[in-house]
């Protein structure tokens, strides 16, 4: 018996600060995100989305936006952000930050697969291979 496969699977690379998206075993995307900065840890491991949240404000830091949230772990989600120039490189207090339409274009796949056939994979070890991870 072979393991269900989920439709979408999100790598989240620490180490490169990149994020590459697969759909049903095809590498789709490929995008620069920004992770837990020092002292503020993105938590490693496979999680599935358990919130998502269109317009999103934290609760914690100064209200700020966090447009389309796909929340994974307690308080850390995938977000878009307006914080364009720190993107590919750690700036977080924990989330995973993406540009705004690559968080627009993630939630939309998830909200169509569905949660339970999403899987969200971070770790310190690159997703794919260059060739591999089409960069859009």
């Amino acid at each position: 018996m072979t393991p269900a496969r989920a439709g979408v699977v999100v790598q989240i690379d620490k180490s490169s600060q990149r994020m590459a998206v697969s759909v049903d075993g095809m590498t789709r995307y490929s995008w620069p995100v920004s992770t837990g900065r020092n002292g503020y840890g993105t938590p490693s491991g496979v999680f599935h989305p358990q919130m998502m949240a269109r317009r999103w404000y934290s609760r914690r830091y100064y209200n700020s936006p966090m447009p389309h949230s796909i929340f994974f772990y307690h308080g850390f989600a995938i977000h878009g952000t307006t914080e364009l120039a720190r993107l590919g490189g750690p700036a977080s207090h924990g989330c995973v930050r993406l540009h705004p339409s690559h968080a627009a274009a993630l939630f939309a796949l998830v909200e169509r697969s569905g949660p339970r056939n999403t899987r969200i994979e971070i770790s310190n070890q690159r997703a794919c291979s260059s060739e591999a991870c089409p960069r859009t």
